[in-house]
């Protein structure tokens, strides 16, 4: 068997079983009772789907940090099962950390929020914000429950927030008016010292098969890198992300004498042996500006080529310009310039891909999410 189909099925096999692993943490030994020793008790309601378990996975993987800086112990079990009377709970909780979908009803929010209290009446409320856009939708709804709300990147001028847009996010807004589409004018009100609730907390890189990689190694996997651009893009979905995505895709095709792999409808095992191979990974926005794409770019070695971030705030922080990332204009006019300076420079390659993994590095093993979460620990008096 060619070493490349045995590489990919291994993947897929581990991937597998990954997943069955965590599904049987999360049933049985996460949402066990707090012990009767447990200093400080943290409850996590989750939402057992891919995107928010990222942001749920380094409350177990830094468990032991967690428990030696804070006297920590993490229970977790789903939303959906919690408010399942008739299954056993973890009760008398210190702090109560919660996920929700992103279009929770009222009702839905409400009797939540109820449940939780009604169980650990002496508990903080902490909301984990793992929505792709930088908006906070929930901000007026949640005001009144919630010491501190965790978001897994914010938009630099915090006083942007509370302003019109076209469509929900600054993005539908900036592309909405770009390509003259009709949208609805959204307004998500900020309540009167909402912002110092705020917690910024990481993004993509404390996935479960992210972490422990850039825990484990310094620097990326050097090799050979045939392929000059991936730039693998979707194009389908709401009117405004279409337009953007095609956008990309048409600036892409453009360029000349470039060895780009692109398309869609491939797995991700052969996704990310492509991206081991490829000098540069161009990673358009999606529904929101951060991607998984950007993180998995960056733990496989190519340089991450991506619209300007300077408007998002994230932590850790991939996105400084000629640095750790190289940036293009939102309309992609200097996309041929800047890959050109790209392929052109192997030295300035290998200094970006580098810079952006040790920043991950350092985050993973040098303690950065148990600091990171101190708010939610040890709050200011």
């Amino acid at each position: 068997m060619p070493a490349d189909r045995a590489a990919i099925l291994s993947g897929r096999a581990g991937a597998l079983a990954r997943r069955m692993r965590a599904g049987a943490r999360l049933r049985y030994w996460y949402g066990r009772p707090f012990s009767a020793s447990a200093r400080l008790r943290l409850l996590i309601l989750s939402i057992d789907e891919r995107i928010p378990q990222s942001q749920v996975h380094p409350f177990h993987f830094h468990a032991r940090q967690l428990r030696d800086r804070y006297g920590a112990e993490i229970r977790e079990v789903t939303a959906a099962r919690y408010l399942a009377a008739d299954l056993p709970q973890p009760g008398g909780a210190d702090i109560v950390c919660f996920q929700t979908h992103f279009d929770i009803s009222e009702t839905g929010l409400d009797a939540l929020v109820e449940t939780i209290r009604r169980r650990n009446p002496k508990a903080r409320l902490v909301y984990l914000d793992w929505f792709a856009p930088t908006d906070l939708r929930l901000a007026q709804r949640l005001d009144g429950h919630v010491a501190a709300y965790v978001k897994k990147h914010l938009l630099a001028d915090t006083a942007a927030y509370g302003h019109p847009t076209l469509g929900d996010t600054n993005l539908t807004d900036h592309y909405a008016r770009r390509f003259g589409l009709d949208m609805a004018r959204t307004v998500f009100a900020i309540p009167e010292g909402f912002m110092d609730k705020l917690v910024l907390g990481p993004s993509f890189v404390t996935a479960d098969f992210m972490l422990g990689n850039f825990l484990r190694t310094t620097t990326p996997r050097s090799g050979g890198r045939p392929i000059d651009l991936h730039a693998r893009i979707a194009t389908e979905g709401t009117p405004w992300y279409r337009a953007m995505r095609r956008e990309c895709a048409a600036a892409v095709g453009a360029l000349e004498n470039v060895n780009a792999v692109t398309g869609t409808g491939i797995g991700l095992i052969r996704y990310l042996h492509e991206l081991r191979a490829s000098k540069i990974c161009f990673s358009p926005f999606g529904y929101g500006e951060v991607c998984w794409r950007d993180f998995e770019a960056v733990a496989n070695g190519a340089v991450l080529l991506k619209p300007d971030m300077a408007h998002v705030r994230t932590d850790p922080d991939i996105f400084v310009p000629g640095e750790t990332y190289m940036p293009l204009r939102w309309d992609l006019g200097d996309l041929d310039e800047k890959v050109r300076l790209l392929l052109g420079d192997a030295g300035l390659r290998a200094r970006l891909a580098g810079n952006a993994f040790a920043v991950l590095h350092r985050y993973a093993a040098g303690g950065g999410f148990a600091a990171q979460m101190a708010p939610i620990f040890a709050p200011p008096p």
